[in-house]
């Protein structure tokens, strides 16, 4: 296992590197799953917080995206088309990078099934991805995704997840991989692995702060 491997779980989990909150997170990505923009207030109410608390969390990530009314559309799952096409439970979504597709059915608690287009050959790269069971399907069996573990995280869509893609081998990867030193190609199944660290690491801290604002909300 590599260094970059064993690091990237510990760092995407860390809100002072990334931003990101598990406890806005995880509902926040529950909610985007129904496949409609979701208020600030429809956040707070699922997350237990306050509209002001949630404003200055999601402020904390500068990619999360918003349409004209204000509403977000996206935080590594998102509304808006990407490479990487993410149906679930129906829904046709999107989402930031390929690791996010590998983490996120664990996390929504839904299989889901993953369109992907290499970048290098324009080749569709498809993954059917059960919550316990991983990556069931990946077609071709090839499949790589492209990893980095960047000096920093402050921006994590452009400094990690416009880095992370579908390869439909190891050898459709090398040119990028040629072009980006430090960055490593692992099979769909290593991804997903080091998906599902990242997505234990995140629900445990996500339920730690529902049980911190219920015991809050008791003794207010």
């Amino acid at each position: 296992m590599s260094d970059l491997s064993k690091q990237l779980p510990e760092r995407l989990g860390r809100t002072e590197e990334t931003g990101l909150d598990p406890g806005l997170l995880v509902p926040l990505l529950r909610l985007l799953a129904d496949g409609d923009p979701v208020t600030v207030e429809q956040l707070a109410t699922a997350a237990g917080r306050t509209p002001e608390q949630v404003r200055t969390r999601l402020a904390a990530v500068p990619d999360t995206e918003y349409d004209d009314l204000g509403r977000i559309v996206g935080q590594g799952l998102t509304l808006r088309p990407t490479p990487h096409r993410f149906t679930a439970s129906g829904e046709g979504l999107y989402t930031w990078c390929a690791l996010d597709t590998l983490v996120f059915p664990a996390l929504l608690g839904r299989p889901a099934r993953v369109e992907s287009v290499s970048p290098a050959s324009g080749e569709m790269i498809r993954v059917a991805v059960d919550p316990v069971a991983g990556a069931i399907s990946i077609e071709p069996a090839t499949a790589v995704v492209s990893l980095m573990n960047p000096d920093q995280i402050t921006s994590i869509r452009s400094s990690f997840c416009n880095q992370v893609h579908y390869f439909t081998s190891v050898g459709d990867a090398a040119e990028w991989l040629a072009e980006h030193p430090g960055a490593e190609a692992v099979p769909v199944a290593e991804a997903h692995r080091i998906g599902a660290e990242l997505a234990a690491r995140l629900l445990d801290r996500s339920q730690g702060d529902v049980s911190a604002a219920d015991d809050c909300r008791r003794c207010c």
